[in-house]
Order: structure tokens, then sequence, then C-alpha cells
């Protein structure tokens, strides 16, 4: 990304966690009584937290260490924590406007005010703690989801293919060894044919997947055609050649605009991330220059980080796409965002000869926190004529 772009795009960026920090922080004040010995902290326990991850983000360029990591696992917590505390204040402030013209507080709510607000103010923050917290235990358990699909071509002498695709691992400080190898076990016990990544497999930096090892446990991966992955934003946003570079060493196989033929049965199609052109000078190759010299004739299976323009893979003859990014929104309410941006938020989809599966992710962007979906590595059974 361009310097000046870079720069504009940070201070809107800040200036808008800024807005709805203080938009926050100023209704938490007014509801902390003058009296209360809580008072003079909360100032310095919200600035705290208010700018954990922006100081992690800058330790991890210069100092990647156990502080660093504290300060993005209170960081990205606090970001959780901050969409659901902005809910709540937004819907605190409409019932009083809604109150301001037609009066609904009960009586007992306006007998002692500044008792009551205390009240709701410790309530609001008990409850939005307890929903990350459960957010958080969600995020740590990935469900493995089924999916059989069959493509009307035959493929040599192939009847069938077991498929294990995960996307959106975003291994670094939040997903660590632990989840690694939690992933690469799960996978293995699986037992593919072969396994497929689609994008983001890195959290833009790649020093803390370096630090903490994490390309040992990807070695572990087992599959007798191979283990592929696809550039996503995420190692264009940290530096791809670096980050494909690191992952090639430990086994895994990235296709950038390529398209080869596997055990002589079908063709694994592999783009770059669309948003190659905003973080280098080059852009990506057209789908059909991807797809240039393939027999269409033998079944074509693509991976493409974000699912944008599905009608140009229906036209170019691509049998199934896997795509990730979405992360379906993530937290709650996002997913309406996101199946507003996209036509497939998440899960499958049929159009025409082509086919479609768009994965929730098995990690996450920002907070460890996963509210209205769950993360996932998908078995697919694919069967040809």
């Amino acid at each position: 990304m361009r310097p000046i772009l870079l720069i504009v795009f940070l201070s809107i960026v800040i200036g808008l966690y800024s807005v709805i920090n203080y938009y926050i922080y100023s209704h938490g004040l007014m509801a902390i009584p003058v009296a209360s010995p809580f008072r003079p902290w909360y100032p310095w326990i919200y600035l705290f937290l208010a700018i954990s991850y922006i100081l992690a983000r800058f330790l991890e360029r210069f100092w990647l260490s156990p502080v660093s990591d504290a300060f993005t696992w209170i960081g990205a917590f606090w970001l959780a924590l901050m969409i659901y505390f902005l809910i709540a204040v937004l819907a605190i402030d409409f019932i009083r406007l809604v109150h301001l013209v037609i009066p609904v507080y009960p009586k007992f709510l306006t007998n002692d005010p500044v008792a009551v607000r205390f009240w709701i103010f410790k309530g609001v923050v008990a409850v939005t703690i307890l929903i990350v917290f459960a957010g958080f235990i969600n995020a740590m358990n990935p469900l493995t989801r089924n999916l059989n699909i069959h493509i009307h071509k035959k493929a040599g002498l192939r009847k069938e293919l077991h498929i294990v695709m995960a996307s959106d691992i975003h291994m670094g400080t939040l997903i660590g060894p632990k989840r690694t190898l939690g992933m690469v076990n799960r996978i293995n016990a699986l037992k593919p044919d072969i396994i497929l990544f689609a994008g983001d497999m890195v959290d833009e930096d790649l020093a803390p997947v370096i630090r903490h090892d994490l390309g040992k446990s990807l070695k572990m991966l087992k599959a007798p055609l191979g283990v592929y992955a696809i550039t996503g934003n995420h190692e264009y946003i940290g530096g791809a050649e670096k980050a494909v570079k690191y992952l090639e060493e430990h086994g895994i196989l990235f296709l950038r605009d390529t398209a080869i033929l596997i055990d002589s049965s079908f063709y694994l199609a592999g783009r770059d991330d669309r948003d190659k052109s905003r973080f280098s000078s080059r852009e990506r190759k057209s789908l059909p220059e991807v797809l240039e010299g393939v027999n269409k004739s033998l079944p074509i299976i693509m991976m493409d980080h974000q699912p944008f323009h599905l009608e140009d893979v229906q036209a170019a003859g691509v049998d199934f796409q896997l795509s990730g990014h979405t992360h379906n929104g993530q937290l709650w309410p996002f997913n309406y965002i996101t199946q507003a941006i996209y036509e497939v938020s998440w899960g499958y989809k049929q159009k025409g000869n082509s086919q479609f599966y768009v994965s929730s992710g098995y990690g996450g962007w920002g907070p460890p926190v996963r509210l209205g979906n769950r993360p996932e590595i998908v078995n697919i059974r694919v069967t040809f004529e």
C-alpha cells in the first residue's frame, strides 16, 4: 500500500476507534457516582485497555516478547468487549430518547437515578464479559464440517477425492503452538487424500510464527496428494514473499496464479489474493490466464481466498471453488454485513455447473472470540462420474 494511502487509512481507523472509545468511556463515567472509590481508577483502567492493542502492534514490530504477547491478548479481548459495550450504550441511549417522547421507565428507576445508573453500569459490564467469554470458548472449539459433492466429469481412474480444507488460520501470537498443533492433529485424523489451505495462514506479521516455531507442526501434515495453499490478504499485509517462503520450507506448496494436474485425474488451481495490487506493484493474473492450457474435460478445483465474482468462475468452467476470508462476520452482528457484501458469506452454493464453498475459517482476526458462528475444518468428499 502506498505510504500516503496507508497514512490516510490509519488516520481514519484510529480516529474512529478513538471516537467509539470516548463515547463508551463518557457514558461509563457518567454512570459512576462521584463518591465511588472506583471513579478515580476508571479513567486509567479504561485508557490502559483502549491503548493495549495499538501498543501491542507497535511492540510486535520492535520488541517481540512476553510483554508484547500480554498486550496483544489484552488488546484483542478489549476489541470484542468494546464492540458489545458500544451496542449496549447505543441501546441505552435509544431507550432514553424514546423515554423523552413516551415515558417508558418504571417508577423504581426514577426514585434514585444515581444508584440505578451505577447498577446498570455494573450489569452491562458483567453481561458483556460473560458474552465475550462464551465467544472465547466457542472460538477455541472448532468443529469438523462434512460436505459431499459430485462433479459431473470423469477424473481419469479416480472415482472420488477426499479433501480436507481450512482457511483463515491467522497463525501468530493468538493462534500459537497449541491451536496450530490441534488443527494439524485434527486434519491428519481425517486421513485426507489432499489438504488445502484457502488463504490467511499467517496473521500479518511472520515474526510471532517464527518465534513460536509454528512451522514445526505444519511439517507433520500428511496427505498422499500433497498440501497446498494460496495467499490471502493477510499474507500480503505482512509481506507475502517472506510468508510464502517460510511456509514452503515447512511443507506447504503455494499455488500462485497457476493450475497443476494432480494424479492425471484433476486440476488444482490457486489464485493470488485480489489485494495483491494494493500491497505490491503487480496485478494478479486474470482467471483465463490462470486456466490457460487446462484440459477442461477434467475436473477443475480452485482456491480463491476472497469469494467475489462467482459468475466469472462459473463462466470459466471451474467445477468447485474453495474460499474463506469472510469469517462469516466472526462477531455478531457483523455476519449481516458480510452477507450483504458477498453472494456467499458462508457455506455451500451451486451456480450452474460450478459449486462453491466459503469457510468461516479456523482462527480469527483481532479478538480470539466468535459469536453467531463456529470456526471449522471442512471435510469434503468429492465423487466423479
